[in-house]
């Protein structure tokens, strides 16, 4: 029995609109969520990951909005609710858990009243009632001394404990989608590790799906059942996750596994890295966004692939995997480093 699917993206275009241009930041992103599951969205600054997010719940700032596409939650398409209706999914069925917990929450109110502001908007609870269901969320998450923790403000906290204070607030109201926007960013290794402990317990408790946007390779193999890897706006490689670490198909993702330090070999001499940048939303290529930097990158690559599907369910965007392919033979895997440094 396939499981049910709580997030359906389809062909999800987002832009930001200047007097010059358009600048096309998500370009027909495409992947869904299942219930109880974990995707990850993974990739380079600037490939388009947060406003991926940033789009599901309606909080592009202006010039940036949907320009098309489709974002189905529960079968319902969020880009046709207004605001009002967004705002009684915020919070509520869908919660985001942002980059930085020392900006995301306010420095003015403690951190009670920024837990207990859930409970009164969504749940219509007392201010009494608010504040015993906002220690029991802090028990929750393992912050110690919840009854003194409640009445202190951020700057009293370390950066540890703002971060699990930003997942309570995100699971007040048991959301049946959490959004975890770099949840690890600018914390210690150990602190990492039980964060990311702490959410996948709470995934299993509450039965909640997570969408877990990250750069880290590491986070996305401990966390994720599915990868969707982005860049320049796009999604270039879908793929369990056994499949995408055992048989990366796209350059861009061979890319970044080899950039990766193994703990069990020597290294010897310089990490392998991908050559140049990703390009800036407003300098795109025409053609295949990763083709500057690709060594594999042939004449054809100056026009857009599509995602394709491959026989094990993954999907891939790379002219190699076409018919149309015009370059010599290769096996992105086994020839990556002698293509790149011959480039």
């Amino acid at each position: 029995m396939a499981n049910e699917t709580i997030l359906q993206i389809k062909d999800l275009r987002t832009s930001f609109f200047t007097k010059e241009m358009e600048v096309k930041a998500v370009d027909g992103v495409t992947f869904s969520v299942e219930k109880g599951k974990t995707i990850g969205i993974v990739g380079e600054s600037g490939s388009g990951k947060s406003i991926t997010s940033l789009s599901i719940l309606n909080l592009l700032s202006a010039p940036g909005r949907v320009k098309d596409g489709e974002i189905l939650f529960k079968g319902e398409d969020l880009t046709k609710k207004t605001n009002a209706q967004m705002r009684k999914i915020r919070g509520n069925e869908i919660s985001m858990i942002f980059q930085e917990p020392m900006t995301s929450l306010n420095p003015t109110f403690t951190v009670g009243q920024q837990i207990s502001e859930s409970f009164r908007i969504h749940e219509n609870l007392s201010k009494k009632q608010a504040r015993v269901r906002s220690i029991d969320m802090l028990k929750l998450v393992g912050i110690p001394s919840p009854e003194k923790r409640i009445d202190q403000y951020p700057f009293e906290l370390s950066g540890g404990m703002r971060q699990r204070v930003m997942i309570a607030i995100a699971l007040a109201c048991n959301p049946e989608l959490l959004i975890a926007d770099e949840p690890t960013t600018a914390l210690d290794v150990t602190i990492q590790a039980q964060i990311l402990e702490l959410i996948r317990d709470l995934q299993n408790r509450l039965g909640m799906s997570v969408i877990m946007i990250t750069h880290d390779l590491g986070v996305v193999a401990e966390t994720c059942d599915h990868v969707a890897v982005m860049y320049g706006g796009q999604v270039v490689e879908y793929a369990e996750i056994s499949n995408l670490f055992n048989k990366p198909n796209h350059p861009y993702t061979v890319g970044l596994m080899k950039s990766l330090p193994k703990h069990d070999e020597d290294i010897e001499g310089d990490l392998a890295i991908i050559k140049g940048s990703v390009p800036a939303p407003a300098d795109m290529p025409a053609g295949c966004r990763f083709a500057p930097r690709c060594p594999f990158a042939s004449e054809i690559c100056k026009e857009l692939p599509e995602l394709e599907t491959k026989a094990d369910g993954s999907q891939v965007r790379c002219w190699i995997y076409s018919d149309k392919w015009d370059g010599p033979e290769v096996n992105v895997r086994d020839d990556y480093e002698n293509y790149a440094a011959q480039s």
